[in-house]
């Protein structure tokens, strides 16, 4: 640092208070003033973190208690959060992604991501859940193939279908995953092979590797939904409760009134006149 930042900093702020003398530096008065800053807006943003979960509960709140109701021409970013919807269409077995870096009880696996083909055209990813890793090892990727579905009317038995036969599905709405750093998100790998593993990819990222646009959002498949795995969807809802993050801002501000007390006490001496 500049010698100056120094010789500022060896001037002593010096007040007197009665038999005793308030003295510090410049340095350290500015460097506790940064740092009872820096712990008053960490606290600030935990604050604001439990007031947000706290949104989502009261959201996930109202969805659970709502009648489904019917997607139609409305776009996914249309509809409330967590609300619950009924879907008409197929799924797109084919071409289907899995979201990496997510575990559950501390294993590791994947969300099912998989295209829902609307009678309208339009796309909509549908999480069908989350599964382990094969025998606990990346190398080799979990079979998360459609099963047959009835036939379409008119079909003969054994016979390929062009489409598949239409399903009704319902689930909750929500937002795709994202992670807690932007360096978190991977798109999905180029290349022929499906499924597609991904790290918290973005609408336009899925689009890109299916060919086509989707739907901005994914639809949370509901438990009594078949082919589905395993789907705790209140517990990824939660995530930390807003309990915790009041107590981390609490834990911040106390470290702020700590360097203020600790400021002080170094700082006060016995006047020596």
């Amino acid at each position: 640092m500049p010698a100056a930042f120094f010789d500022a900093g060896a001037r002593a702020q010096r007040v007197e208070m009665g038999n005793r003398v308030f003295k510090a530096s410049l340095g350290m008065t500015l460097l506790a003033i940064a740092a009872v800053l820096l712990f008053a807006q960490l606290g600030r943003w935990q604050w604001h973190r439990a007031a947000e979960k706290r949104a989502v509960l009261a959201a996930f709140d109202a969805g659970m208690r709502s009648g489904a109701g019917e997607l139609g021409a409305q776009p996914l970013t249309a509809i409330p959060r967590y609300a619950l919807e009924r879907l008409h269409g197929h799924y797109d077995g084919a071409h289907q992604f899995l979201l990496d870096n997510t575990s559950r009880d501390g294993a590791a696996g994947y969300e099912v991501l998989t295209p829902f083909m609307l009678e309208d055209g339009r796309i909509v990813i549908v999480n069908r859940g989350w599964l382990p890793l094969p025998s606990g090892q990346r190398r080799t990727l979990p079979d998360v193939a459609i099963p047959d579905m009835a036939m379409p009317d008119g079909a003969l038995p054994g016979a390929p279908a062009a489409t598949p036969a239409p399903v009704t599905i319902t689930g909750r709405v929500d937002r795709l995953p994202v992670p807690a750093l932007a360096m978190g998100r991977a798109p999905p790998g180029a290349g022929p092979s499906w499924p597609k593993r991904s790290s918290f990819p973005t609408a336009a990222q899925l689009g890109t590797a299916l060919g086509a646009p989707i739907e901005d959002g994914q639809l949370l498949l509901s438990a009594s939904e078949p082919m589905g795995y395993r789907r705790d969807w209140q517990l990824l809802a939660n995530g930390f409760p807003p309990s915790r993050h009041i107590a981390y801002a609490l834990q911040w501000w106390c470290f702020g009134a700590l360097v203020v007390f600790l400021y002080f006490f170094l700082n006060i001496e016995r006047s020596k006149s």
